[in-house]
């Protein structure tokens, strides 16, 4: 199980590792062009840190990934098993090159949100206390965009 996990977590780092392709054309002028590629690199650096607290957490199943992805950003991303192990299947909402690294984000931050629930006691199963322990374990940018 948790080898899945791992081909899960594999797939998912290739995912966001891809070069975003955009093209300079589709852009008035440079400060748009480079507006959205700072957006796209936070992007992935939020992907990054989400991948590591999911990766660590031995309570987040490959199960637990899969449900995610197909409740996460409207069941766009998919994890698809194959014969050498997982691989992203993304649909294209407008615009991929701003939208496939925050797909991930989503699918992580809603197994988080899961296990956070599921950690909590009966009594403190509300949204606020995920929030709460959302900004207690990962980065304040993390927690306002994507446990809000």
């Amino acid at each position: 199980m948790q080898n899945e996990k791992t081909q899960i977590i594999e797939a998912l780092t290739r995912w966001i590792r891809q070069r975003p392709q955009l093209e300079y054309g589709n852009y008035g002028c440079p400060t748009a062009y480079c507006s959205e590629s700072r957006s796209i690199t936070r992007d992935l650096h939020h992907a990054r840190e989400l991948l590591r607290a999911v990766s660590w957490r031995d309570s987040i199943t490959a199960e637990d990934l899969i449900d995610a992805a197909r409740s996460s950003f409207s069941g766009r991303l998919s994890l698809v098993k194959t014969d050498s192990g997982y691989t992203v299947d993304y649909c294209t909402g407008q615009y991929w090159p701003t939208e496939y690294r925050r797909a991930a984000c989503a699918v992580l931050a809603s197994a988080l949100w899961d296990r956070f629930r599921a950690d909590l006691p009966t009594d403190r199963k509300t949204g606020d206390e995920i929030r709460r322990t959302a900004r207690r374990e990962l980065s304040r940018a993390i927690a306002q965009r994507w446990f809000n």
